[in-house]
Parts: structure tokens; C-alpha cells; sequence
């Protein structure tokens, strides 16, 4: 099975799993070093309360209702 980790690479190439993982034996990997950290966009943050006030009125749960699980 093939599986994604996230993982910091130091400047000494130092590989880091921030998950732990058990194996039952080795195996060979594939590290791709992206350019930048992660970043979270303020527009995204700044229309959380204002998508959430959609998110949570009645006639949302009802127009999305056939996508939850049965009760």
C-alpha cells in the first residue's frame, strides 16, 4: 500500500516523520522538498464567520441532507 506522510527535511537532510509509523519492514521511499511552509490564506480565515452563518441556517442541513449518513 502506498501511503503520504508529511515530513521536515533539516539543512542537513535530516528526514522527519511528523507522524509515527510502524512497518514491518523496510521499505524503499520517495521525499519531494516543497519550496515553502504551509500557509493558511486570510481571506480564508477572514470568511470563516461568515461561511459558517450559511453553513449552520436550516435550509443548508436540508439542501445538503442527502449527503449525510442515515440516523
Amino acid at each position: 500500500m502506498i501511503q503520504t506522510l508529511e515530513a521536515i527535511v533539516d539543512e542537513a537532510g535530516k528526514v522527519k516523520l511528523l507522524t509515527e509509523i510502524r512497518l514491518k519492514e523496510s521499505r524503499r521511499a520517495l521525499v519531494t522538498i516543497l519550496e515553502e511552509e504551509p500557509k493558511v490564506s486570510d481571506t480564508a480565515l477572514l470568511s470563516e464567520p461568515t461561511l459558517a452563518e450559511d453553513w449552520l441556517k436550516e435550509e443548508e442541513e436540508e439542501a445538503w441532507s442527502h449527503l449525510q449518513p442515515e440516523r
